[in-house]
C-alpha cells in the first residue's frame, strides 16, 4: 500500500523510513513486508490544491500545518485516502465530524518526549531572561558590555503553568529543580504535579496575577482559543514573562502587542504563531514577510520567536516516527488504535496474514 507523507522534511524522511524498516521488515509480529509499504515524500503541504496528489494512496501522513478541513478531507476519501496519520500530538487542523461521517480512521502520536518540549520552554525563558542572544551577538562584534543584559535570579521566583498534561508536569519539574514555587490551572489535575513537583493548583486569575512566568502547555480548542487576550494579559504581574510552546492561537497576537507596547509584558517568548502555517518550516530569507503582526514582534527587544522546534530532538523524531507506523499497522490490520481520533472502519483490514496488501 502508498502512504502519501505531506510537509516531509529531510529529516521527516530519514525517521520514517527507518521506522517503516523497523516495524514491517523486522518486527515478526507484523504481517506486511516492507516492500509492499511504499512511503511517497511530499515537501509541499496538504491543502485542498494538494489533495489530488494522494491519488492512489491508501493513507497520508501529515503534521501541524497541513489542511485537514471538511473539503480536504473529502478530495483525499475521493481519491481512495482512507486513514490519516498525524506525526504530531495536536489536532485542531482536523475536522473530526467530517473525517466521522467520512468513515477515515485518523491518529495521532499523543506523546512523544514531552521532555523535548518541556526543556525547550525552559531554554527560552533562561535565554530572554538572561538575555543571551543579544549578548552572543553583541560579542561577535567585539562588544562586551553588560548594559542591557540584566536578568533575574529564577530561584524564589512563582512560575505558572497552564496545562499540566505530560509536558507540563515535565515542565513543572525543571522549574521546580531551579527552586520556583509552582502554581498551575487546568481542567483535570495532576497528581503528579501536586505530589511530585509540590504545585498547587489555583484559578486562571490567580495563577496570572501571582505568577514570576508564565507558560501555556494546553492543547488548542474553542474553549482555549485566545486565552490570553486583552483581559487576561492585563491580569498578569506586571513585568512577567509570557512563555508559549504549545499552539499560537491560545494568544491573541494583537492584544500581546499592546501589552507589550505598555510595558505590561516583561518579555514573550514563543515557539508557535497563529499565523504559522504560512511560514514557518520554510526558508523565507530572501522573500519580503507580509505578516505585519509577525514583524512587529520582531522589534521588540524583550521578545524571543522561534519556528516552532520545542520537539525537533533526535528521541522525539524518533518517538514520532515510530507511533506513526505503530499506527499504520493498527489501519492495515482493523485493530482498535489506543491512539485513534476516528477508528473509521473497524474490522476491515488492509492486509489478511500471510496475504499481499490491497486497497479499500
Amino acid at each position: 500500500m502508498k502512504l502519501a507523507v505531506f510537509s516531509a522534511k529531510p529529516y521527516d524522511k530519514q525517521y520514517l523510513t527507518s521506522a517503516r524498516e523497523t516495524k514491517f521488515n523486522n518486527n515478526k509480529s507484523s504481517s506486511t513486508p516492507t516492500t509492499d509499504i511504499e512511503l511517497v515524500y511530499h515537501e509541499f503541504a496538504l491543502t485542498l490544491e494538494t489533495a489530488p496528489t494522494a491519488q492512489g494512496a491508501s493513507a497520508v501522513c501529515v503534521f501541524v500545518n497541513d489542511d485537514l478541513g471538511g473539503p480536504v478531507l473529502e478530495s483525499l476519501h475521493a481519491s481512495g485516502v482512507r486513514a490519516v496519520l498525524l506525526r504530531c500530538a495536536g489536532f485542531n487542523n482536523v475536522d473530526l465530524e467530517a473525517a466521522r461521517r467520512l468513515g477515515l480512521f485518523v491518529a495521532r502520536v499523543p506523546s512523544y518526549s514531552p521532555e523535548a518540549v518541556a526543556e525547550f520552554a525552559v531554554a527560552q525563558i533562561q535565554t530572554l531572561n538572561r538575555n543571551t542572544h543579544r549578548a552572543y551577538n553583541r560579542v561577535r562584534e567585539g562588544n562586551f558590555s553588560l548594559q542591557g543584559l540584566l536578568g533575574r535570579t529564577l530561584r524564589g521566583k512563582t512560575v505558572g503553568v497552564v496545562g499540566t498534561g505530560k509536558i507540563g508536569v515535565a515542565f513543572a519539574r525543571i522549574m521546580r529543580g531551579f527552586g520556583c514555587r509552582l502554581l498551575a490551572h487546568d481542567v483535570i489535575e495532576s497528581p503528579e504535579f501536586v505530589g511530585e513537583c509540590g504545585g498547587k493548583y489555583v484559578p486562571l486569575e490567580e495563577l496570572l496575577g501571582a505568577s514570576d512566568f508564565v507558560s501555556l502547555h494546553c492543547p488548542l480548542t474553542e474553549k482555549t482559543r485566545y486565552m490570553m487576550n486583552d483581559h487576561t494579559l492585563e491580569q498578569m504581574k506586571p513585568g512577567a514573562m509570557l512563555v508559549n510552546t504549545s499552539r499560537g492561537g491560545l494568544i491573541d497576537t494583537r492584544a500581546v502587542i499592546a501589552a507589550l507596547k505598555r510595558k505590561r509584558l516583561g518579555g514573550l517568548a514563543l515557539d508557535v504563531y497563529e499565523g504559522e502555517g504560512a511560514l514557518f518550516y520554510n526558508d523565507h530569507s530572501g522573500h519580503i514577510i507580509d505578516d505585519d503582526e509577525l514583524m512587529r514582534l520582531t522589534t521588540f527587544p524583550n521578545v524571543l520567536i522561534c519556528g516552532h522546534q520545542a520537539f525537533f530532538t533526535e528521541e522525539a523524531l524518533r518517538e514520532i516516527a515510530e507511533g506513526t507506523m505503530e499506527n499504520l499497522d493498527d489501519f492495515l490490520h482493523g485493530r482498535q488504535c489506543k491512539n485513534a481520533l476516528v477508528q473509521g472502519q473497524v474490522g476491515k483490514p488492509l492486509v489478511q496474514e500471510g496475504s499481499v496488501p490491497i486497497r479499500i
